[in-house]
This record gives structure tokens, C-alpha cells and sequence, in this order.
């Protein structure tokens, strides 16, 4: 990731990626400050709980909720994190194809945009799951938004990935497309297999929220080009 060059405004930094890497990365290091008590009552507090936001969301719809306050989760679910794995995954794909995006959104737009597409996520997963007790968390749905918008407007821009041959790592290129698309055929595929396990005895223990990922990443190549426009996007906000 770099900052992006303009031949009339000099270097375009990514200020808002920036800030949501930065943001996702302090939440973290919180996170890993508590105990295990202090750990869990945050994370039911700041997580999306499918069986908590299943009757709020039901009282917007019908437009009986009078606490605004208790949609919260479905925004700081997307700064929380299970681990360092997790956390650096999510930050890795952000790094390396946030700037681009946010480029051509503009930063207010970008911002806008990354919220809306990890909200949708979440709701998707609750939609999935209404009655679950498991806390959903992570910024992988908005991420996966980052990636629909990516496929969309740079559909050919090469991506270096990493062949593992045994111990030997073997870097190649590979057109973003083909990168991505796979990763969003993957979460499609596991999002099916989701749906008719989901009564099976054990499956309800957590795990990698699929669908989640599948509704962020059609939500981002559905709206890219309602956020993004041709010239200069900083022109906009």
C-alpha cells in the first residue's frame, strides 16, 4: 500500500484507511489488556449478538425503538477482534487494497462506504442466525466490501500472492480478479455449506462468519459505483 500519485495534487494519502488500520489495531491491543471476565463482558457488549439485535432490529422495522444507542454493536463489532491471526489478516487485505479504493471515493465516501458494507454484513449473519447467543465481531464483512469495490475498478491490477511448494514459498503474480473472485467463490461456496449445517448439533459453537463475508463483498461491487466517480474524487466531500 502507498500513497496514491496525482501529476496535479502531488501524493493523495489514505488517510482513512490509515485511521481504520490504526483504529482496529488500538481496539486490539485493549482487547488484550483485559482478563478474561473484563474480555467477555466487552465483547457481549460491543459485539453483534444475533439474539440481542434481533428484536431491535424487529422494532425499527415496526418503528418502536426509541434507543438509537442499541444499534451501536452493528458499528464496533467491526473494530473487535478473536485473536492475532484474525486481526492481521483483516488488516493485511485492508493495507494492501484500501488505498486504491478509498482513492477513488474520496475519504468521506470511502468512510461512508466501508461502514455501510460491514453493517450489511452483520445484519446478513443475523439473518442467518437470529436466535444465536454467539457474538459476531470482526471487519471482515466491510473488508470484504473493500474487495467487491477493488474487483470492480481494478479488475486487472496484478496481486502478488505466494505458491507454498513443501517449505518453499513461490511468489507469482495474478490479476486481481482471479484473486479475489476466488476468495469470494470460497465464502459463497462455505455460506451454502453454512446454511445446511446450521441445525446440525455442534455447529453452533462459532467459527468464520461466511455469509458475512459474501453479503460485504456484493454489497461493495453493487455500490462502488455509487460512491466512486471518474475525475477527481476529492472533489466531491
Amino acid at each position: 500500500m502507498v500513497p496514491i500519485w496525482d501529476e496535479n495534487r502531488g501524493y493523495r494519502v489514505p488517510w482513512v484507511n490509515y485511521g481504520l488500520i490504526l483504529a482496529n489495531i488500538l481496539v486490539f491491543i485493549y482487547e488484550i489488556t483485559l482478563d478474561d471476565k473484563q474480555l467477555e463482558s466487552f465483547i457481549n457488549h460491543y459485539a453483534a449478538v444475533p439474539a440481542k439485535l434481533t428484536p431491535i432490529i424487529g422494532a425499527v422495522l415496526h418503528g418502536q425503538l426509541n434507543d438509537v444507542g442499541l444499534l451501536l454493536p452493528l458499528i464496533t463489532a467491526m473494530f473487535l477482534h478473536g485473536g492475532f491471526l484474525h486481526i492481521a489478516g483483516n488488516m493485511l487485505y485492508l493495507w494492501i487494497f484500501g488505498d486504491n479504493v478509498e482513492d477513488r471515493m474520496g475519504p468521506v465516501g470511502y468512510l461512508i462506504f466501508y461502514l455501510l458494507c460491514g453493517v450489511v454484513s452483520i445484519l446478513a449473519q443475523t439473518y442467518l442466525e437470529p436466535t444465536s447467543s454467539i457474538a459476531s465481531l470482526g471487519a471482515s464483512g466491510a473488508i470484504a466490501g473493500v474487495l467487491g469495490a477493488y474487483i470492480v475498478k481494478f479488475p486487472r491490477a496484478p496481486v502478488q500472492a505466494i505458491f507454498p511448494l513443501g517449505f518453499i514459498p513461490i511468489p507469482f503474480r495474478i490479476p486481481a480478479i482471479w484473486f479475489i473472485g476466488f476468495w469470494f467463490v470460497q465464502q459463497a461456496l462455505s455460506s451454502v455449506a453454512a446454511l445446511s449445517v446450521r441445525n446440525v448439533p455442534h455447529m453452533d459453537k462459532g467459527g468464520v462468519a461466511y455469509l458475512a463475508h459474501a453479503a460485504g463483498f456484493i454489497v461493495g461491487a453493487v455500490l462502488v459505483n455509487v460512491f466512486a466517480r471518474d475525475g477527481d474524487p476529492y472533489n466531491r466531500y
